[in-house]
């Protein structure tokens, strides 16, 4: 028998995952005097991974999530603390 609703599977680890690599890579830009809500807003619109700093491998990070993951995170942690 095939379902024909829509199964979704969220694990805790992988949001953990998003949150860390994204207060992990704003640090970085930070530490390098960059304004990392400016740099992430042009890497999200334009996808070109040079709005992230290359310091602390902080590009390196980001580009293991897809911009719809960070997208994501961004939105659920706005709506969290509504």
């Amino acid at each position: 028998m095939v379902s024909e609703e829509t199964m979704m599977f969220r694990f805790g680890a992988d949001e953990n995952k998003a949150e860390n690599i994204i207060k992990s890579t704003c640090s970085s830009m930070e530490k390098k005097g960059y304004n990392p809500i400016n740099q992430l807003v042009g890497y999200l619109l334009s996808g070109d991974p040079t709005y992230v700093t290359s310091f602390e491998d902080a590009r390196k990070k980001i580009r293991t999530l897809e911009r719809d993951e960070i997208l994501e995170e961004l939105i659920r942690s706005y709506l969290e603390k509504k």
